[in-house]
């Protein structure tokens, strides 16, 4: 016997001062089902979650759920006013003698129950709400964005945690690596309407497509059947016959559901530009070590960072990634070691706190000045690479409309503080491009437009992100950080360095770009034949690395010599390209450096 749907919402419609978010709105979640909830950002994806929650009454419709079943919501600002501690907050509602839950997810989610309110930051209170649903283990979970702030372990617990669940779930995530793990139905939010597919979030982007040619070749249909008919009433009818008179009616009909047609939001019209070029060597960081008094946050590290070079810095929250990627900036000095910037350097830095905003200030005062330093924002134009554009142009190439303009920063969501934040970035012409956290809250159409900017950018770029997928489509290199402050860099992205990492043991540092070993203590003492302990290590490890670089060009060389690939698969076709460059370049590398140590080996 089929069972009951968990969660019913019938026609329902919501309109918040102007044109309806949703009309004649109609879904139905299943008992275990694992939802993938998708769309734009302000495409109202948190607004129908909320009314699935019953945190929202829409102006008409109805939300049933079925009896007895137990729903839990984690929201993206949670309210934890009248709570000392997160503990007290995540226990609340626990039966009694049941708190206990807490502790068995707090470990898995790095959530300390004794941290207090006061002193939580944004991340801390939203790993409590997190907590909390999950220990009350509801036949229903709502998830609106559960990976951000979760470092990349705390994100593979949750996926084992959601995987081994017998309830049903709603997710809303910008991680696609997380979404196509967990989800085997898709939500998809586009103006107004939700449509549902049976199928995980892998193949959306490919459904999405195929939706939107069909819905152009049906508009361009009408656009020519409207054309013609209005071409007959012009020329060609006597108004008083009476099929005439139906004709033209229908013809009123076809413009009215023309022009009743939702035009698909936009992307933004993200361009980068790079200014003068960098000198060929970007940065050239030597020994550098930082501890915060008996905390090592990095032991000896040697790293060379070429222009072009896309760095991405992975590791545990805490682990140190924001503070070595302030030392190679040169923003915080190292406790030892030296680093080196290159010449000609022009920075553009997006940082995760967006702390370049101010929240009492306008979007246009953010754009034309800098609040948080006194200076005025009050001109009508902003210089874009060179270029001077209006402010409020410039704010719609980045999906604001005209009422946001005067409106105050903190009135944005996280999503559209980030893409102000990369108004800002973009504006100015930059050859260093540092990045720290710029995923967290963009929808999956941004990101996608995002990565096509950075691949066609001539400068370098530092990321640090807990989004896999995004690593994986930008980076070339993988620096990652332990806690215990060793650092290790990978060729490649973060399933390279995952296939490295358990492949090679230990791993083998590969440098960004000449090679360049990371030095431990008293690696400079030679041992027998010239060569320090580091070089004779790293001598007897090369041939390893050659061998697997080898054979992984000869599985890319493989699969770019089917003819097909290009037509079929363009983007695989171009990762593999990209991936097979990369792996010329490093063997090249590790062959030059082989001979060196070999060559000073038999001095």
């Amino acid at each position: 016997m089929a069972r009951a749907p968990l969660l019913q919402v019938n026609d329902i419609s919501l309109t918040f001062g102007g044109d309806p978010i949703f009309d004649d709105l109609s879904l139905i979640v299943q008992p275990g089902d694992r939802v993938a909830l998708v769309g734009r950002n302000g495409s109202g994806k948190s607004t129908l979650m909320k009314i699935m929650a019953g945190l929202i009454e829409p102006d008409r419709g109805e939300r049933v759920l079925a009896p007895g079943v137990t729903t839990g919501y984690m929201e993206q600002d949670p309210d934890l006013s009248g709570y000392e501690t997160l503990g007290d907050y995540a226990v609340d509602g626990l039966p009694e003698g049941e708190e206990y839950r807490i502790y068995m997810v707090a470990e898995g989610l790095k959530f300390v129950p004794e941290t207090r309110v006061d002193a939580a930051s944004g991340g801390e209170k939203r790993r409590a709400a997190l907590a909390k649903l999950l220990a009350a283990e509801p036949e229903l979970m709502l998830l609106d964005e559960p990976t951000n702030h979760l470092d990349i372990e705390a994100i593979q617990w949750l996926e084992d945690r959601l995987k081994s669940t017998r309830a049903g779930y709603v997710l809303i995530s910008h991680d696609r690596a997380f979404l196509k793990a967990l989800t085997r139905a898709t939500l998809w939010v586009d103006r107004g309407a939700v449509r549902r597919r049976e199928s995980g979030f892998d193949g959306f982007e490919d459904w999405r497509e195929t939706v939107w040619a069909e819905e152009d070749e049906a508009r361009h249909k009408l656009d020519r059947k409207i054309k013609a008919e209005a071409r007959w009433a012009v020329e060609g009818i006597s108004a008083r016959r009476k099929r005439n008179q139906g004709r033209l009616r229908a013809l009123s009909a076809m413009k009215d559901e023309r022009s009743s047609q939702i035009r698909r939001q936009g992307t933004a019209a993200m361009e980068l530009e790079s200014g003068p070029v960098s000198g060929k060597r970007v940065i050239e960081a030597k020994g550098i070590a930082k501890a915060f008094g008996d905390k090592v946050i990095l032991t000896p590290f040697d790293l060379r960072i070429q222009r072009g070079d896309r760095v991405a810095f992975v590791g545990p929250n805490g682990a140190g990634k924001t503070t070595l990627l302030k030392m190679l900036t040169g923003e915080l000095a190292p406790d030892e070691g030296t680093v080196q910037l290159g010449s000609n350097l022009s920075m553009a830095v997006f940082d995760q706190t967006r702390a370049q905003l101010d929240g009492n200030a306008t979007l246009w005062e953010n754009l034309t000045g800098d609040p948080l330093l006194g200076v005025s924002g009050q001109a009508d134009q902003v210089m874009v690479r060179g270029t001077p554009r209006h402010v409020v142009g410039y704010l719609k190439d980045f999906l604001f409309d005209d009422s946001q303009v005067r409106a105050p920063v903190r009135s944005l969501s996280g999503g559209e503080k980030a893409r102000l934040l990369l108004a800002r970035i973009m504006a100015r012409e930059s050859n260093l491009l540092v990045l720290d956290e710029p995923t967290n809250d963009l929808d999956v159409e941004t990101l996608d437009l995002m990565q096509d900017v950075l691949g066609d950018y001539d400068g370098t770029v530092l990321l640090v992100s807990h989004d896999r997928d995004f690593i994986d489509r930008v980076a070339t290199t993988t620096i990652a950080l332990e806690r215990d402050g060793k650092a290790t860099a990978y060729a490649g992205g973060w399933t390279d360095y995952q296939s490295q990492k358990t492949d090679i043991t230990p791993p083998v540092a590969t440098p960004v770009s000449t090679p360049s070993p990371v030095k431990t203590k008293g690696a400079e003492k030679a041992s027998a034949g010239g060569l320090s302990f580091t070089e004779r290590k790293r001598l007897e490890d090369l041939p390893t690395l050659i061998s697997k670089l080898e054979a992984e060009i000869s599985k890319l060389q493989t699969l770019l010599a089917d003819p097909a690939l290009f037509t079929a698969e363009p983007v695989k076709f171009r990762k593999a390209s990209d991936m097979l460059a990369e792996r010329q370049e490093t063997l090249k590398s590790a062959e030059e450096e082989w001979l060196m140590l070999e060559e000073k080996n038999s001095v």
